[in-house]
């Protein structure tokens, strides 16, 4: 593993049903460029913010889509020392769009799947934190009334104490497989069992399992919501796609202290013209590529990795534009390509895309 940024080790691809957060434990050493952005850069910084993603609290039966509580309580009491603002979801997105100023180490927190655990364990500690967070819910598996999941009863409790809620659609389907009238059909069905149970229709959406396409994305603007995201490691900005929007997995693999660290200190790595634009792949591999914003310095030690191949070779055009192509054909299911660049006291940018094949 190269000691230029907090990349991958090469496994395989995870299979459909389960959700791999991709990152390290651990932060490295900065690489050669470091130096040239210290922390004088940051207070000139563009508004930017992380947002977390957790799933389940306390079931070791599911350790990649689980938090332990002892893990989840650091989380915590990192928040608690005072280096971050913790901001509801929907607050940070309104105020990127809008161009208003966030403070620095900026942190959103938001929950997938409205499993039980989320009332039981994960609530209760966050309320007693005064930390807001966004819950996303699949509709589908809290009408069929699964031991595991809440119910409306406590949906709607959670919704009046303050707690935004979030759509997830209906049956947590492979989007990008489907056809696009079902998935129009899985927002709305999804917008109608929100309004009849809340009485609202909710304004964030996160794409399940953080697969998208274009076509989905563009469902869900004409859904109506504000933003949506993925499952993609990474630090939103305002020039950010707002209807594929990062996150950073924590779980008990990646959800180590330090690791929590290091991506609540994460800046953006600001990049335009990403390549390709659609995340559901046509031509295998892809010929992945963006263009780095001119504020950003030191690229030699900019470094980039695969979720599958692990460091990849990157190809500089010019002085800002840099070309990613993985070695091989990308197997299907979910691949991410991961870029890291040292920003100077300890803190890394971060560029994350996720890729999703279909199976033939």
């Amino acid at each position: 593993m190269s000691s230029t940024g907090p990349g991958f080790k090469a496994r395989p691809v995870a299979h459909a049903s389960t959700i791999v957060a991709l990152g390290l434990a651990l932060v490295t050493s900065p690489g050669p460029g470091a130096a040239q952005q210290t922390a004088r850069e940051r207070p000139r910084e563009p508004a930017s913010a992380v947002v977390m993603m957790y799933h389940r609290f306390g079931e070791h039966a599911w350790p990649s889509t689980n938090i332990r509580i002892d893990q989840f309580e650091a989380h915590l009491e990192e928040l608690a020392t005072g280096k971050y603002a913790v901001r509801p979801v929907a607050d940070i997105i309104g105020a990127l769009k809008a161009g208003r100023p966030l403070p620095d180490r900026t942190i959103g927190l938001s929950i997938d799947d409205a499993f039980l655990s989320v009332y039981r364990q994960a609530w209760p500690r966050l309320r007693k934190a005064g930390l807001s967070f966004t819950l996303f819910i699949a509709t589908g598996a809290v009408d069929r009334g699964g031991k595991d999941y809440m119910n409306w009863d406590q949906i709607r409790e959670m919704a009046r104490a303050g707690v935004t809620i979030g759509a997830h659609s209906v049956s947590h389907a492979h989007l990008p497989m489907l056809s696009a009238g079902a998935i129009k059909g899985e927002l709305a069905k999804s917008n109608q069992r929100f309004e009849k149970e809340l009485g609202f229709k909710p304004r964030l959406f996160a794409y399940p399992y953080g697969e998208a396409s274009r076509v989905v994305m563009a469902a869900a603007r004409a859904a109506g919501y504000m933003a949506s995201f993925g499952q993609h490691s990474g630090v939103a900005h305002g020039k950010s796609d707002f209807f594929y929007l990062p996150r950073f997995t924590m779980n008990e693999r990646y959800g180590a202290l330090a690791r929590f660290r290091l991506a609540a200190n994460a800046l953006p790595l600001h990049a335009t013209d990403i390549t390709p634009r659609d995340p559901t792949l046509g031509p295998n591999p892809p010929a992945f590529g963006f263009t780095v914003g001119k504020g950003i310095r030191g690229l030699r030690s900019l470094a980039c990795y695969s979720s599958v191949h692990g460091k990849l070779a990157l190809q500089r055009l010019g002085q800002r534009r840099i070309e990613v192509r993985p070695p091989r054909a990308l197997k299907p299911g979910r691949t991410r390509i991961n870029c890291t660049l040292p920003a100077g006291g300890g803190r890394w940018r971060w560029l994350s895309y996720q890729f999703f094949v279909i199976k033939k």
